[in-house]
């Protein structure tokens, strides 16, 4: 993945204050440090001559778009429900991938990195990004697998 020109890993600081990581103590709504910044491609030849920009955060995806006119497109980590990686055979002969990822977002239930670079260590640094944000905002949903099932139907667990 391309990073910044200085590494901005989070592992690397220490416990600050109180033994938490430097990474708990700012807001939550901040965006954190840029991890990888990547331009829209050509799904031939896998050329950047588009007008589209996506800014992985520690704590936000970002889409800049456009020319005359530009759009700006922000989605916390942690909404993003689910995170999918789509390779075309054109897509796997110029070393792109398209990644997916699907939102609790107001504006775009589902966010698509297209024809980019690194595609599967993108879509494994926004999974786990999201999971580490849910954790920090406590927003993790866990989901019932039967646990408490009604099996004979007389409205009681069993």
């Amino acid at each position: 993945m391309v990073r910044e020109k200085t590494d901005h890993t989070v592992a690397n600081e220490g416990p600050g204050a109180g033994g938490r990581n430097a990474a708990d103590r700012r807001p939550l709504t901040d965006q954190g440090k840029l991890v990888y910044k990547e331009k829209k491609r050509w799904g031939f030849l896998g050329l950047p001559f588009t007008f589209t920009t996506y800014l992985l955060y520690e704590n936000d995806i970002q889409i800049k778009s456009g020319f005359l006119s530009s759009v700006e497109n922000d989605c916390y980590m942690y909404r993003v429900i689910d995170v999918q990686l789509r390779i075309s055979f054109l897509q796997r002969l110029f070393g792109l991938g398209t990644v997916i990822c699907v939102t609790s977002d107001a504006t775009n239930k589902t966010i698509t990195l297209k024809n980019i670079r690194h595609a599967r260590q993108v879509k494994d640094f926004i999974y786990r990004a999201s999971e580490e944000a849910k954790i920090r905002r406590r927003t993790v949903n866990m989901q019932n697998i039967g646990a408490f099932e009604d099996l004979d139907g007389d409205g009681m667990p069993d």
